[in-house]
């Protein structure tokens, strides 16, 4: 089983990726270790794209049940496998922004309303993560965006679970499950 989830930073993917992952007894990759080079702050320094794709190919022909969690959209044709199911999550823009600067908050504390380099830091990632949810034809953001994702999900032509709103991980997990078993047939001992 191959489970593919994306979403929106702050809709919750690491955390319902990790979740399921345990819950099936399935290993869990995150985007995000492969795209970023390890820095201290973290999230700074991009990795070389060759490099993080043979990383991720060779990490995903280890197994062939797995998780893996984060926007991959423009990392090409040819890095991943066919996934068993797609899953798409999204918030609304109000919920994953307080879940962002709430997030960002615990994660690097107070430094991020006092040094100055890491205030524009912030304040940059903020700004790029409301974009999500603007119309990039209107605001003329070229990052990633709900367009861009919704876009993809008609071009992949085929069925993908999307969980919109506001529901706890054990409810995101359950509505998993009960699509694996309905849709593919898939008991799990759980």
């Amino acid at each position: 089983m191959k489970i593919h989830i994306f979403g929106a930073s702050g809709s919750g993917v690491t955390t319902l990726g990790k979740a399921l992952a345990k819950k099936l007894n399935l290993t869990y990759f995150d985007s995000d270790e492969y795209f970023w080079i390890p820095t201290n702050p973290p999230f700074t320094t991009k990795r070389n794209p060759k490099e993080r794709n043979d990383l991720i190919k060779m990490a995903l022909t280890e197994s062939d049940h797995w998780v893996f969690g984060g926007s991959s959209l423009s990392w090409g044709d040819d890095i991943f496998p066919e996934f068993d199911l797609i899953v798409f999550l999204w918030l609304p823009p109000e919920v994953r922004l307080n879940r962002l600067k709430k997030r960002e908050f615990e994660r690097y504390g107070s430094v991020i309303y006092q040094d100055p380099e890491r205030i524009k830091n912030y304040q940059d990632f903020i700004e790029w993560a409301t974009n999500y949810d603007i119309d990039p034809i209107k605001s003329g953001f070229t990052g990633r965006s709900l367009k861009v994702h919704e876009d993809w999900i008609k071009d992949l032509n085929k069925e993908i679970l999307q969980i919109r709103g506001d529901f706890t991980v054990k409810k995101r997990i359950k509505k998993i499950i009960d699509y694996l078993e309905t849709k593919k047939g898939t008991k799990w001992r759980l």
